[in-house]
């Protein structure tokens, strides 16, 4: 808590009577002022001496006074409520020390209050186990407290006599100080809370909706509420064995989550994902929870946080410097004024939700200067969350990873979401949507072109448009499908509803689509998102002349047309223009280029990532003369690129372009999938990704699995569960028999990528299910292994399978190794009561902050557990676990004092796994000889020591240590560890080794 909202809070009057107790009284006879001498604070004090009036029992009931009225009043508690009783006896020993401390009452107020506080800290024994709340409340309760204290020192008499000058000036500047926090500073903070709602407000009602995409709905409303539109998705990051050394081990990374929890789990995100697959909307979403009182499941993580929506395109669309904090509202179009200085206190005191939305969306020779303006930030700012998006290509895997962040990407929307988009779509297009609902959903589950445009929640939204608006018909691919959108936003729509033209402007489709076209083709040139609303009207001015059907309009009527009705652009700012989604804007430039046949231009940015999707729509209007010359001049430049990273990306390009061609030659078409074969097999898990966007015309090439050594079947299986298409079941269930772990984890993994009953017949039902855990993500692959008869000995079930899925599954399986994840707040673990066989569990629960003991299965030989909550019934409830030999509790809040003495009532426990962390806060009287290995992780740059290792594990003979790649690890002192017989380290470069003993094992 801040000295200024004690002020708030402690009036002068209120804290004065009780300080003063601390000091005894200045009258005469008191023997204290022994001439010009001054005086030692040991005798100043009233707990002490012959002047005695306060016991240490007094004192302490003083700090408890001082603790209940500056904790008091609205607002969040200072510190938690269960350790109130620590901390009012830890501010009571502070006050104590100020009998011991070795100086005098003017150096005490030449010192000044903060500098008197810090002594007093220091003499005092340091707080034992509490929270960093509680800690810094405690700070800021003292400091306060002191500068009392000198005031009371510069009224008596005998100093007054001393120092006549000194007392003015002091008592002035403590008095300015005084004033300062009770006024100045708790002023700032009225100010700062009084915008934040204000801002909230704003935040909320400015992205709390989505417009339906597509059409103007006759039935409903034009905007969506943002609650009932938005579609959590799925993000994944790369899934890796991991190396923790048994018997101590996570068996399998979680390398999913919603990605809407992502910032949950990890402070700082870099989010990938293609072109309307969810991104933006994405940040609208966190901005809206944070904003909000009312939160969705899981989102109570971003309770107190102030969102800063940051959109690329936006800050920098003339080139200009990336704003720092105090420019960012101002940057970003907010209307409102922010107290001065706002944005730093809110950045410093760690509050920030900071989303910076579309590094790919600024052009790539400016993402090196995006870089280090957010590396500033970070290295400025800690404490806070951060979440960056960007296309999946836009920037490399190592990009942001030496700043700390998790690298994750938006899933393909699997079918179980395509239908819950189509579901809500529809309902929000009134009761004329109704009757067409369920014929959308027939095509498609049987038609494989329309499932295959339905992949993310944009061309969800065009898809379910595009089928209303034509009364159930729907367009064959993805060129007709665009052509038939901007028909239908363009002319149709208003024609055929018979609306007044407010404008006056009467325009086909072809024109209005060159008109648009230019302003595409010249934000696409100039690498660009965001246009000047005046250079605009310019290009719009200058190209009506021209038209036939437009030269009789004046220029700015046609531009007010084709902003406000054409359905395709629209006004971020005042004096700005954009595409309504960047994929339009790339159709139209890239038939813009055809136009003008710039082939140089589109071969010239064929490396940019920014271009990719232009270079494959430019392939879908060109001519089939132009087509193949396109081609060609891919896989030249293919032949002529030095950087296998470009390489892959051309032939990639050129093989995915084939897809978009309405017609192209046999010899051209088997000369680039001829060059896109010797790709395969891939080489590494991100060349196989990028393989798979090649589309089901790969699976033709894709090897195996006879011929095919491990790697590379690993990395043809990789390829093929990321391709969105029910064709490559067959080629996947070649696999699922005798193949390695790793090839048959890989299949597992991608059964939540197919229809759940087709995959789960095809591969599921004949996969070796040696060593292999299963991962079910849904209820649909629940009932699979149900249905089928299938009773893996290692489950990992996600927090997509419903409680009730979840009890029928387990009653069927009864697993010997399971890994639970629950979201929500209050899990329900009563499914696992019944199981019998289980070895081995792992509880997911990052919303929860405790789960219930008693749910563990009582008839079970539990010997491993690893969780993240703390058990509602203290740590103590497990030792009715008799058999438990390994816990886990690295994932688990920073270990308390408290939380170590309940530790060491686990005597049957040998195996332990925590953070560094922990190990910093075991107290002096805890002590477990009974564990023999521990596990250590280590990352952020924390250094890790062992001097308390060493006193608190006498009987450790195994230790394992993990932390960042080439992290300097110094180990000599455990030397002091007699019994040692092992020590792993994974890829970390020890020092201090020959201080062990000779006979320790030292594996790394």
């Amino acid at each position: 808590m801040e000295p200024a909202l004690i002020g708030t809070r402690l009036a002068s009057a209120a804290i004065g009577p009780l300080l003063k107790k601390l000091l005894v009284s200045d009258g005469p006879g008191a023997g204290l002022t022994g001439g010009a001498r001054a005086v030692r604070l040991s005798s100043l004090v009233s707990f002490r001496g012959e002047k005695r009036t306060l016991t240490e029992k007094d004192v302490r009931k003083l700090a408890a006074a001082l603790v209940e009225r500056s904790g008091g009043g609205p607002g969040e508690a200072p510190f938690p409520a269960d350790e109130t009783e620590a901390v009012v006896h830890t501010l009571g020993t502070t006050l104590l020390a100020l009998g011991d401390l070795d100086m005098d009452d003017v150096q005490a107020v030449r010192f000044g209050h903060r500098a008197l506080a810090r002594r007093l800290r220091a003499a005092a024994p340091p707080p034992d186990g509490l929270s960093t709340d509680s800690v810094l409340y405690l700070e800021s309760l003292t400091e306060w407290a002191c500068l009392h204290i000198l005031e009371f020192f510069t009224q008596r008499s005998t100093f007054v006599a001393r120092s006549l000058v000194e007392q003015t000036r002091g008592q002035a500047e403590l008095i300015a100080k005084v004033d300062a926090l009770l006024t100045g500073t708790a002023t700032t903070t009225t100010q700062d809370a009084a915008f934040e709602r204000r801002y909230l407000a704003h935040l909320a009602k400015k992205h709390g909706s989505l417009t339906i995409y597509g059409i103007d709905l006759h039935h409903s409303a034009k905007e969506w509420p943002l609650d009932v539109a938005y579609l959590s998705l799925e993000a994944a990051g790369p899934a890796a064995e991991p190396t923790t050394p048994a018997p101590v081990r996570q068996e399998r990374s979680k390398a999913h989550l919603r990605a809407d929890h992502a910032l949950a789990r990890h402070d700082k995100v870099l989010l990938r994902g293609l072109a309307g697959s969810g991104k933006t909307t994405l940040v609208q979403w966190l901005t809206v929870s944070a904003a909000s009182d009312d939160r969705a499941d899981g989102m109570a993580y971003l309770y107190g946080r102030i969102p800063f929506v940051l959109p690329l395109r936006t800050l920098t669309r003339h080139g200009e410097r990336l704003p720092g904090p105090d420019r960012f509202l101002s940057a970003a179009g907010c209307p409102l004024t922010a107290p001065e200085g706002w944005a730093d206190r809110v950045l410093a005191a760690g509050r920030g939700l900071v989303l910076v939305d579309g590094i790919d969306e600024i052009p790539e020779s400016e993402r090196g200067r995006a870089r280090e303006w957010l590396r500033d930030l970070l290295s400025a700012y800690e404490g806070n969350r951060w979440l960056v998006t960007a296309r999946p290509t836009a920037v490399g895997n190592d990009w942001l990873a030496r700043d700390g962040f998790t690298d994750l990407a938006l899933s393909p929307m699997s079918r179980t979401e395509v239908a819950t988009f189509v579901h809500r779509w529809h309902r929000a297009a009134g009761p004329e949507a109704e009757p067409y609902e369920q014929q959308l959903l027939d095509a498609l589950r049987t038609t494989e072109h329309v499932a295959q445009l339905a992949t993310n929640p944009l061309m969800c939204g065009l898809v379910c448009a595009l089928h209303l608006d034509r009364r159930g018909y729907l367009p064959q691919g993805r060129k007709a499908l665009y052509e038939s959108a901007l028909s239908m936003l363009l002319s149709r729509r208003d024609r055929e509803r018979g609306m007044a033209n407010p404008y006056g402007i009467t325009l086909d489709a072809a024109p209005q689509i060159q008109l648009v076209q230019r302003l595409a083709y010249w934000l696409t040139r100039n690498g660009r998102l965001q246009m000047d609303r005046a250079h605009a009207e310019s290009v719009i001015a200058e190209a009506v002349p021209a038209m036939v059907e437009a030269s009789g309009y004046a220029p700015d009527r046609v531009f007010a047309h084709l902003l406000h009705r054409s359905g395709l652009l629209r006004e971020p700012t005042a004096d700005t223009i954009d595409f309504v989604h960047r994929t339009f804007q790339d159709y139209l430039a890239a038939k813009a280029l055809v136009d003008h046949w710039d082939i140089g231009v589109l071969i010239q940015h064929a490396k940019d990532d920014t271009w990719e999707d232009v270079i494959r729509m430019a392939v879908g209007h060109a001519r089939p003369h132009e087509c193949a010359e396109i081609l060609r001049e891919l896989l030249k430049a293919a032949d002529a690129a030095e950087d296998r990273r470009d390489q892959l990306r051309l032939l990639i390009l050129a093989a995915t372009a084939l897809n978009h061609a309405t017609e192209v030659t046999p010899a051209v078409r088997e000369g680039v999938l001829a060059r896109a074969a010797e790709l395969i097999p891939p080489r590494t898990p991100d060349e196989a990704r990028e393989l798979a966007t090649v589309g089901r015309m790969v699976l033709d090439l894709l090897p195996g699995p006879e011929g095919l050594g491990d790697e590379e079947a690993l990395m043809a299986v990789t390829t093929a569960t990321h391709i969105s298409s029910d064709a490559a079941i067959p080629y996947l269930a070649r696999f699922a028999r005798g193949s390695t772990l790793g090839v048959r984890s890989q299949l597992v993994w991608g059964w939540q990528r197919f229809d759940a009953r087709a995959y789960a017949e095809a591969v599921i039902a004949v996969i070796d299910p040696t060593d292999l855990h299963f991962s079910v993500l849904n209820d649909d692959q629940a009932a699979e292994l149900v249905r089928l008869g299938i009773a893996p000995n290692r489950l990992e079930i996600g927090a997509g399978v419903s409680t009730e899925a979840l009890r029928g599954l387990l009653a069927a399986c009864d697993p010997r190794t399971l890994f639970l994840a629950r979201d929500g707040d209050e899990p329900d673990l009563t499914p696992l009561t019944d199981l019998t066989r289980l070895d081995t569990l792992s509880l997911d629960f990052p919303y929860a902050p405790y789960w219930r003991a008693c749910a563990l299965p009582s008839q079970a030989p539990l010997r491993s557990l690893t969780f993240g909550a703390w058990p509602k019934e203290g740590i103590a409830a497990l030792r009715s676990a008799s058999q438990l030999r390994q816990l886990s509790l690295w994932d688990a809040h920073p270990l308390t004092a408290h939380d170590w003495r309940e530790v060491t009532l686990l005597t049957q426990v040998c195996q332990l796994a925590v953070s560094i962390v922990d190990l910093e806060t075991i107290p002096e009287d805890v002590v477990l000889p009974w564990i023999s290995e521990l596990v250590v992780s280590s990352y952020d740059d924390e250094t890790p020591r062992f001097e308390k290792t060493v006193r608190a594990f006498p009987g450790l003979r195994q230790l394992a240590l993990f932390s960042d790649p080439g992290h300097e690890v110094d180990v000599a002192s455990l030397a002091g560890l007699e019994g040692l017989t092992e020590l792993h380290a994974n890829e970390l470069s020890l020092t201090g080794t020959e201080h062990l003993a000779p006979t320790v094992r030292i594996r790394t």
